[in-house]
């Protein structure tokens, strides 16, 4: 992504590609650091990018084929490339200079656009999407502008869409932006691109507050402190139907998930998406083939895990660990269905930089995500982060902050995609593993907020990054031997919610298969809401009653708690017992309902 060495002495020119450059994005990167009031919500809409996914694809195709012609033809060192993001044209332009300290001069009329009249600092800062900013050897100018607009004929694929010359390399250093015959910015690539160092002060707060007093007998509990008086089965039930649980099917059903064809689990079948995207290649192809793109049926299969996580009221306990759970749970999501993770993005939205507890705030989160990434190890190398965004100044309109919060997506590669795991239930009879030892971790859970939604607690969970190294890794083997039926992270709450999910229908199963614990075989003295709400980091496994013993005691030799905890069954209950007392006996025909119906009542609630 830095232009060649030669590329100023030569000369080589600068050629923006794609969508024409409009008001959508623009100011984005400066709008996602600035405090934003409701009244003005309509003049800020341009700062949200509109994307066009299918010309993004066929962008993409266009482009690998032109690194073909440039591979055959030997110039692939040549040229040098980035994608347009935050920033736009400037952004991607200026960013290619730096290596060998070149300069460019950028003519902001070649820029193609599709309204007429833009103002100067929107054609350079504009962040509109699908867009590519190329240098190349003068020789190859006119290839690839070819290439793009004949070729591949983007003018025809969207509106105004296509490859222009817009400038050229230079040796002095100096970055110049031209408008109408004018000079509208003149500055050193280096200053454009090193940004600027603040040392600001902060002061690290924990927001916690104590725990509640809760009173668990049986299967009644009593919150002394809050004079509230429920039992586990209303907890459970509303915590099935609260929107943060629900079905997100009002969310996902608008996306087409397999268009392409190589989506292997699609959204609410397990912890993490998988994708298999080398299985059509020949959709990236004009004519003819690919050359060296050919793939074994084995390479064909690879597949790709995707998933993203964050809770919000762990931050308002402590940012750090809030950071470090997005990153743990995100990872073990990727686990779950049998990939190895590899790399996480995050999206950091946090407060007013400009206030020290709440820079303190951004810079905890910050340090927990790299905290998460560095120790948890596969194959003996780290997670690490590779992209991300942010969002700062978010405020509620007391002025307060809003929770500081991290959502942190991890993308993990498997084998096989076919061989990915799901979390619904497979079997009647088989058999249920706890691993991961239950801890009194409740702070920010979802069991506090069914009891009161501005209940936080304390105790948020502190994932240990090397047990969690050995326990992830511990899993991926037992999937990958073939000894897992089903598998699903322990988290947003606790072991009760992760066992209800894990009778849930969806395309391939009926969610007929019914699901009985016995929390007494944990050999616990904490109470058994705790036990079943704590959001201590885990798995729940379902396997087979042959490989049962085999998994928990590999686990064990570890270092790791593993339990059997319960078993499948033909009777389409969620049952519960405690030292063969009966905490919870629930019909899942009714839970599944009330969990289908949960954000979208509260949607419908909101429209009307």
């Amino acid at each position: 992504s830095f232009a060649p060495e030669e590329a100023g002495e030569v000369g080589y020119d600068i050629i923006l590609v794609g969508k024409p450059t409009d008001r959508s994005g623009f100011g984005g990167a400066a709008f996602a650091s600035a405090s934003m009031e409701e009244e003005k919500r309509e003049q800020n809409s341009g700062a949200v990018q509109e994307p066009n996914p299918f010309l993004e694809r066929h962008l993409l195709a266009s482009c690998y084929a032109l690194f073909d012609w440039l591979v055959a033809e030997g110039k692939l060192d040549k040229i040098s490339c980035k994608d347009l993001g935050a920033g736009g044209v400037v952004c991607a332009s200026v960013e290619q200079m730096t290596e060998h300290g070149f300069g460019a001069e950028v003519n902001l009329d070649a820029v193609h656009t599709a309204i007429d009249d833009l103002p100067a600092e929107v054609i350079a800062c504009a962040e509109t999407q699908e867009r590519l900013c190329f240098t190349c050897h003068p020789d190859l100018t006119e290839r690839i502008l070819k290439h793009f607009n004949e070729t591949w004929d983007l003018p025809s694929v969207a509106t105004h869409a296509r490859a222009s010359l817009i400038g050229k390399v230079t040796t002095d250093g100096i970055y110049t932006l031209t408008h109408k015959g004018e000079v509208v910015c003149k500055a050193t690539a280096e200053a454009l691109t090193c940004g600027l160092l603040y040392e600001r002060p902060t002061t690290i707060t924990h927001n916690s507050q104590p725990d509640p007093e809760i009173v668990c007998t049986g299967s009644e509990l009593r919150i002394t402190n809050h004079k509230l008086q429920t039992s586990i089965e209303e907890v459970c039930t509303s915590m099935i139907a609260h929107p943060n649980h629900a079905s997100k099917s009002p969310a996902f059903l608008h996306f087409d998930k397999n268009i392409i064809g190589n989506t292997i689990i699609e959204a609410g079948e397990a912890d993490a998406a998988v994708f298999a995207p080398l299985q059509d290649l020949q959709s990236y192809v004009l004519d003819g083939t690919h050359p060296g793109w050919e793939l074994s049926e084995e390479d064909k299969w690879r597949g790709v895990a995707v998933a993203g996580d964050g809770n919000g009221r762990y931050g308002r306990i402590d940012a750090y660990w809030q950071g470090v759970n997005a990153a743990v749970e995100a990872m073990r999501n990727v686990v779950a269905v049998g990939a190895t993770p590899r790399a996480l993005t995050d999206c950091l939205n946090y407060g007013n930089p400009e206030i020290p507890e709440q820079l303190a705030e951004l810079s905890e989160g910050v340090r927990g995500i790299a905290d998460a990434g560095k120790g948890i190890t596969f194959d003996g190398q780290p997670v690490p982060v590779i992209s991300g965004n942010v969002s700062l100044y978010n405020g509620k309109p007391d002025g307060s902050s809003i929770d500081p919060t991290a959502i942190v997506s991890c993308a993990g590669v498997l084998p096989d995609a076919r061989k990915a795991v799901t979390m619904q239930l497979k079997e009647n009879n088989s058999v249920l593993v706890l691993i991961g030892k239950r801890k009194h971790e409740l702070g920010g859970s979802a069991y506090y907020q069914i009891l009161d939604d501005a209940l936080v607690g304390s105790s948020v969970p502190k994932p240990d990054v090397a047990q969690e190294t050995i326990m992830m890794n511990e899993v991926l083997n037992a999937i990958r031997n073939g000894h897992v039926l089903s598998c699903h992270d322990i988290s947003n709450g606790g072991l009760l919610l992760a066992a209800f999910e894990m009778t849930l229908p969806c395309r391939r199963l009926g969610g007929q298969i019914g699901i009985e614990l016995d929390v007494e075989s944990l050999g616990s003295d904490l109470p058994t809401d705790t036990l079943l709400f704590s959001e201590s980091g885990g798995f729940l496994l379902e396997v087979s009653a042959q490989n049962a013993g085999h998994i928990t005691s590999n686990i064990r030799e570890q270092g790791i708690e593993a339990h059997i905890i319960g078993k499948t069954s033909e009777h389409a209950m969620l049952k519960v017992v405690r030292d063969q007392e009966q905490i919870l006996n629930l019909d899942l025909q009714y839970l599944h309902r009330i969990w289908e119906l949960g954000l979208k009542s509260a949607i419908d609630n909101i429209q009307s």
